[in-house]
């Protein structure tokens, strides 16, 4: 048997191929075959990147997404494309444990949409069905996602038809709104947004399965 190790080398090349491609993001699967029955992902993302919100619900599947680099934010939509949560997530270390009125503080944040620094969730579970997006808070923002299996490259996509396709003129004002609700500094000033220009928003003032 032999052991799969997914070191720094392997993050910082895959945060690299996001960083050079043009959707400003790359998947690199775990899993050998679409046919496996628990589907493996790694995803970095930069901030840059605009991931269409979208759902999983005409092949129904639980979504789970644990932050292995990086800072990011679920945002999760109602059926008219409304804002309904919004969570920020993202890897930490253990010395950051929260307790007391820490976790109080937390809490309260993240009801106002916002994050305590270095008091991140270290994942999200996504039911089946459930319209969402993500946003990478830092350029070497990277997931790892999984899913149960089998996985059909075929079957239709389900983006939301509230939302603007990537590469579009409307999905720049689109993006900026998503990005002037996550409530945390992004990593950098001013970013091109595939293909376009959009400014940073401040701390007070989205061809895989994902």
């Amino acid at each position: 048997m032999t052991i799969t190790r997914f070191d720094h080398a392997y993050l910082d090349t895959l945060c690299a191929q996001a960083d050079a491609s043009p959707r400003l993001r790359q998947h690199r699967n775990v899993h050998t075959d679409y046919a496996d029955p628990c589907q493996r992902v790694f995803n970095a993302i930069t901030t840059r990147s605009y991931l269409v919100p979208h759902r999983h619900a005409l092949s129904p599947r639980d979504e789970t997404m644990l932050a292995v680099r990086g800072r990011l934010a679920l945002v999760v939509f109602d059926e008219a494309g409304e804002v309904v949560e919004v969570v920020h997530f993202g890897a930490q270390g253990g010395e950051d444990c929260l307790s007391g009125t820490r976790a109080d503080e937390a809490a309260a944040a993240d009801a106002e949409g916002r994050a305590l620094t270095g008091h991140l969730s270290a994942g999200v579970l996504i039911p089946a069905g459930t319209w969402h997006t993500v946003l990478a808070l830092d350029d070497d923002a990277v997931l790892f996602e999984t899913k149960a299996g089998p996985f059909d490259p075929a079957a239709p996509k389900e983006p939301a038809p509230w939302a603007p396709f990537e590469g579009t003129p409307e999905a720049a004002p689109y993006f900026a709104r998503l990005r002037s609700l996550i409530g945390v500094e992004f990593s950098r000033e001013s970013r091109s947004v595939v293909g376009f220009e959009v400014d940073s928003v401040g701390a007070r003032s989205g061809e895989r399965h994902g």
